[in-house]
């Protein structure tokens, strides 16, 4: 069933409506991760609290004015698009009587094949108009037969799970979501859901307290300018990597990601006493809309960046890349389970508002995490018009004393890893090339010999 404050409303009374969609009545609670994001906001009008995601795609670009009307026919799909937040201690979302697709949407030419990287990087760290929560650029101008779609957005106003949405509404060919959610009625219950979802509250709150003396060392001295580089492998390989092992594809990631960043502490000259990795968990039920709000909890995971990858001799350690994914394996463990998706869930469904702006703090904290890493199934393909969506890129949070976010987005045959950091990092260029290299090592370690 639909949360109560949610209506149906049939094609014949809205035109906008696809038959068969369900659409969010006008008004919509906030839920207390927005408001905490919106609190963040308020806290720290020096940061950029947003994220998004980049489709890169062959074929002529459209015009400005095309692609305006396109996206202002899709958004009645996506009614968040066109509302806003109002309201003191009880902000709701709803309808923006002044909303404009034309300060929403808008372009970057690039001056010839040179100007792409400048491009992009502008479409990146281009600034919202006012008052508006999300932006869709499109980039193009290097190539005749090739341009890009930048989707930004104010995470006050979307989880990755709603934007994984946007993009296969806009882009996309309607497959759903292989989000991970518990299965309807199969919970365990009340009292055993009450008991884990407590235990699990206070696991992760005593962690968050555990480094309260922890002082991370400055890395660089940012920029306030944010750069993407991009990798990506066939996706058959993470799946046979982490099968071989009874993992998934996103342990194979985060231990290819502990590998790069031993890597890449070595070349920078950059120590990693230790690195702690947010992970956004979606936790909407399996009958929720996805086109509204935060519905994530995020959990904190140390990556082993300090086991050993060589024998004392020197020699490389051929069993390094094995033991690494083992210990992702065990931390994760847990948390693809039934009864820990389940607590996650209910965590976020009940937890009060003051409770989960103050874990979030103290989750994005650097004294607590340096490292914001996320995966998300887009779609098996993509379109606009008779041009192809060629290649993807998730754009993660970057959290202020973080080093950078990584995002892992599954697209057609590829798993296409994206690094988002400040241009001043150390050696950040070569974060995807050594992820790519770490698989691979994880690839030859677990072939059978």
């Amino acid at each position: 069933m639909p949360d109560s404050d949610q209506s149906t409303r049939s094609a014949s009374s809205d035109p906008s409506v696809r038959p068969g969609r369900s659409v969010p009545a006008p008004r919509h609670p906030a839920h207390p991760v927005d408001r905490a994001f919106l609190n963040l906001e308020r806290r720290r009008p020096d940061v950029r609290w947003d994220a998004g995601g980049v489709a890169y795609l062959s074929g002529p670009p459209p015009a400005l004015a095309d692609l305006r009307a396109y996206v202002g026919f899709r958004l009645g799909d996506l009614p968040l698009l066109t509302s806003r937040v109002e309201g003191g201690r009880r902000p709701r979302w709803q309808p923006d009587a002044d909303f404009a697709v034309e300060r929403h949407v808008h372009e970057v030419v690039a001056d010839g094949p040179d100007a792409w990287d400048s491009a992009l990087n502008t479409a990146l760290n281009a600034p919202f108009a006012p008052g508006a929560y999300w932006g869709v650029w499109l980039v193009h101008g290097h190539a005749p037969d090739a341009y890009a779609v930048c989707y930004r957005f104010r995470h006050a106003c979307q989880d990755g799970s709603a934007a994984a949405m946007t993009f296969r509404t806009m882009l996309g060919e309607g497959e759903p979501s292989a989000r991970p959610v518990p299965g309807r009625g199969r919970g365990a219950g009340v009292p055993r859901r009450v008991g884990a979802a407590v235990g699990l509250a206070t696991k992760f709150v005593a962690g968050s307290l555990a480094v309260r003396g922890y002082r991370p060392d400055a890395a660089f001295v940012p920029s306030g300018e944010q750069r993407l580089w991009r990798g990506r492998v066939a996706v058959d390989t993470l799946r046979r990597i982490g099968a071989a092992r009874d993992g998934s594809a996103h342990d194979v990631h985060l231990a290819a990601l502990t590998g790069a960043l031993s890597a890449w502490s070595a070349r920078s000259g950059v120590p990693l006493p230790r690195v702690t990795a947010v992970l956004p968990v979606d936790a909407r039920r399996a009958d929720e809309e996805q086109t509204w709000g935060n519905r994530c909890f995020a959990l904190p995971l140390e990556l082993p960046v300090g086991a050993a990858s060589h024998h004392p001799d020197g020699s490389p350690d051929a069993e390094a890349p094995l033991r690494r994914l083992d210990h992702v394996m065990a931390a994760t463990r847990k948390l693809r389970g039934e009864t820990w998706r389940q607590a996650i869930q209910d965590l976020v469904r009940f937890m009060p508002g003051r409770p989960t702006e103050w874990y979030l703090r103290r989750v994005l904290s650097p004294r607590l995490t340096n490292v914001m890493a996320t995966s998300m199934p887009l779609a098996d393909r993509g379109s606009l018009g008779e041009t192809q969506v060629t290649g993807t890129a998730l754009l993660p949070l970057l959290v202020p004393g973080h080093l950078f976010g990584v995002g892992l987005s599954f697209f057609g045959d590829w798993a296409e890893v994206s690094f988002v950091a400040d241009r001043a990092l150390p050696l950040g260029g070569l974060l995807p090339e050594l992820w790519e290299q770490a698989v691979e090592e994880l690839d030859l370690s677990s072939a059978p010999v």
